[in-house]
């Protein structure tokens, strides 16, 4: 059965950038969105085929809901390209063999689904065949979040070490248990202050019997494992297989065997995939060519404990490794202090000979190499006490690092303020538990909202290290000299950062973290280009409890957007449409998402919104049905919009699901740490 969403093609869309440079609003500054290589649309004319098994028909559609795209199952893959318009196609697993006979592979992705409930594994001739392989579990709930997740990587709409990159530092937990189940009580809170998991493959126990692999665990446990730890965080994770020489226990006779997995890894949407500099360079080389969308770690150990980063070596070692990788990793046993500052001269010859690509991740093993792990700024391997062991010696926790790095001046105390009614709020009481976890050596003031320059009497105090601002305050506000782009288009800042400048003082900058709490709320269950071209109705009671919204959504390429119950004047009024009369409303054929930002005492009229679109009596098939409710609005609700947009069919979501992601990028930018939204969530009393 053929199913055609109702959408128009469109060109390529403008999008914001995912660090949007700094305007000054002494002048007028236009809205300029610019283009963002992550979020392409995915092209109509590009293929995604889904191999599927016997009765598992319905991971196609899903696919497709996701991608926003139509989907088929009849055509056969020799007519892509020749009048075939799903852009999803799925084929049965034993039907794809003949179906390729004859033929080239199809321009698409080819993407191997496999259900695990009935514990089955895929054909490894079947998983040759294709470039992808989702393994999925109907029986978890988190199944739509990690397809969408997987789907997202692999079509390169989401790329988190993008934003990584951009970071003054970065850290990862090495999960260390012999089965991740063990992990993931406490995953949330282990992960404060990470950036991204590592899972090492290499000290995973498989149970089986059926298990021939020896001390290496079977890849239908690694595979089994690697979809548990990707469906309980929402981290970027590290595949790492460590050989017996560098502390692991893969055998170091069978280089073909670290290629298997490695490669597989990559197949499984992996974000950051561990490659060993030892292994021959024809296998390095290969991995790097089929590494699509992940990024390649190339790993160098040494333990002798006479290793010198001032020997020849040193820049021939990193020079070997950058032939095919995103991130150098060069980690060596030292006994001396002074190896940690021979170190930092190596890390600063690298830097001027190099930039900034790729990236070197350098750190000295054993006690008298802790210093280098604290100076370290990217991927410092971390560790935590509720581990069973620590990966490598000498690592430290997260809390160790940033007192060490307090004590050496490098993270000196900042004077942070909540500015405005944040204890009626748990925001700012959460922040201050995250700072202990993170023995950060900040304090957070609330302060309630006082007259005219107040909040300028605030922030030009001299300790001042900036501030979450609830309600946020105009982007022209006088004590704003600068804002981001987004702040500045969105007309409103409810975060002012202290960022580190050349001059005594750190400069101060607007910004607004709101709009991406609500882009990543709209991006749990879709991939962004899901929402390109599609209409769009947002309801408040004004343009500024709108403009964040609108923000988000155009990051998004929507089409038309159209509004109820105000009128924008603003930098982000061009294109919208309101809606004057109930003949407005029929105009719309059907909206791909809702935002309601009404006051509570109103926030009842999105609802029959909400029933019009899902009971209007078109014929829409499921691919084309309204998608998304998101409600903004605050307080006490007026009846229950979110239930009757779940009844409606829609996937809805809430204020409260926006306001941990906003935390979550509240924190990154005050105090440049990471704190998992689960985490936030589980902190503010809800369960998922």
């Amino acid at each position: 059965m053929m199913q055609t969403a109702l959408y128009k093609p469109v060109a390529m869309t403008l999008l914001p950038e995912a660090s949007p440079p700094i305007t000054s609003l002494k002048g007028p500054s236009p809205l300029v969105i610019t283009s963002s290589v992550q979020d392409l649309p995915l092209e109509p004319s590009r293929a995604v085929v889904i191999v599927y098994g016997p009765n598992q028909e319905t991971i196609v559609q899903v696919v497709a809901e996701i991608l926003g795209k139509p989907w088929t199952t009849e055509p056969s893959l020799s007519t892509l390209g020749r009048g075939s318009t799903a852009v999803v196609i799925g084929i049965l697993a034993d039907e794809l063999g003949r179906s390729l006979n004859g033929c080239e592979k199809p321009t698409g992705i080819l993407v191997n689904t496999h259900c695990v409930d009935d514990g089955s594994f895929p054909d490894e001739s079947l998983t040759d065949r294709c470039d992808y392989e989702f393994l999925y579990s109907l029986r978890s709930p988190y199944f739509r979040r990690d397809l969408t997740r997987f789907l997202s990587l692999i079509l390169g709409q989401t790329r988190p070490h993008e934003d990584l990159k951009t970071k003054n530092r970065t850290n990862f937990i090495s999960t260390t248990f012999p089965d991740v189940h063990a992990a993931l009580p406490n995953l949330d809170i282990l992960s404060v202050g990470s950036d991204a998991v590592e899972i090492r493959v290499d000290l995973l126990v498989d149970p089986s019997p059926l298990s021939v692999s020896g001390p290496v665990p079977s890849l239908r446990y690694v595979g089994q494992q690697l979809m548990l730890l990707r469906q309980h965080t929402e981290l970027p994770i590290i595949f790492t297989t460590r050989c017996t020489k560098e502390n692991g226990k893969f055998p170091m006779n069978d280089p073909g065997l670290f290629y298997k997995y490695l490669r597989r890894a990559i197949q499984w949407g992996v974000e950051y995939i561990d490659v060993e500099l030892w292994l021959p360079e024809d296998i390095r080389r290969r991995l790097a060519e089929a590494k699509g969308n992940s990024i390649i770690m190339s790993a160098f150990h040494d333990f002798s404990g006479t290793w010198k980063w001032t020997s020849p070596d040193a820049p021939r070692i990193f020079a070997e490794s950058a032939k095919y990788a995103d991130i150098v990793k060069m980690i060596a046993m030292v006994n001396t202090i002074e190896a940690n500052y021979e170190l930092e001269y190596f890390r600063s010859t690298i830097k001027r000979a190099h930039g900034s690509y790729p990236l070197l991740s350098a750190v000295n093993m054993g006690q008298m190499g802790q210093l280098s792990r604290a100076l370290n700024t990217v991927f410092s391997p971390i560790t935590h006490p509720l581990l069973p062991m620590i990966a490598a010696p000498g690592q430290l926790t997260a809390a160790e690092i940033n007192e060490a790095l307090h004590i050496m001046g490098h993270l000196p105390k900042r004077d942070l303020y909540a500015i405005g009614s944040f204890r009626a709020t748990p925001q700012s009481m959460f922040m201050e538990k995250c700072f202990n976890e993170l023995s950060l050596p900040h304090t957070l003031t609330s302060i309630d909202r006082g007259p005219t320059g107040s909040i300028e009497r605030v922030i030009t105090q001299p300790s001042f290290g900036g501030a979450s601002v609830h309600p946020p305050i105009s982007s022209n506000a006088t004590c704003i000299l600068a804002a981001s782009e987004a702040a500045h288009a969105i007309g409103l800042v409810d975060t002012i950062v202290a960022a580190e400048s050349a001059a005594p003082k750190p400069q101060l900058v607007g910004e607004n973290a709101t709009w991406k709490g609500i882009r990543a709320t709209l991006t749990r269950d879709y991939v962004p280009s899901a929402y390109s071209g599609r209409a769009a109705i947002i309801l408040a009671g004004s343009e500024s409890e709108a403009s964040a919204a609108i923000f988000a959504l155009r990051s998004l390429g929507v089409g038309a957007i159209y509004t109820v119950g105000f009128r924008a004047s603003g930098p982000l009024a061009d294109g919208l449409e309101p809606f004057t009369s109930i003949q407005s409303v029929k105009l719309v054929e059907q909206p791909f998402v809702i935002v309601s930002a009404l006051p509570p005492e109103k926030s009842l009229l999105v609802q029959p919104l909400l029933r019009h679109y899902r009971t209007s009596g078109r014929a829409s098939p499921p691919s084309t049905r309204g998608k998304v409710y998101l409600d903004l609005t605050r307080g006490e609700r007026t009846g229950d919009p979110v239930g009757v947009a779940v009844r409606a069919g829609w996937t809805a979501y809430g204020i409260e699901d926006v306001n941990a992601w906003t935390t979550v990028e509240t924190l990154r930018l005050l105090v440049g740490q990471n704190v998992p939204f689960d985490f936030v969530r589980m902190a503010s009393g809800r369960v998922f």
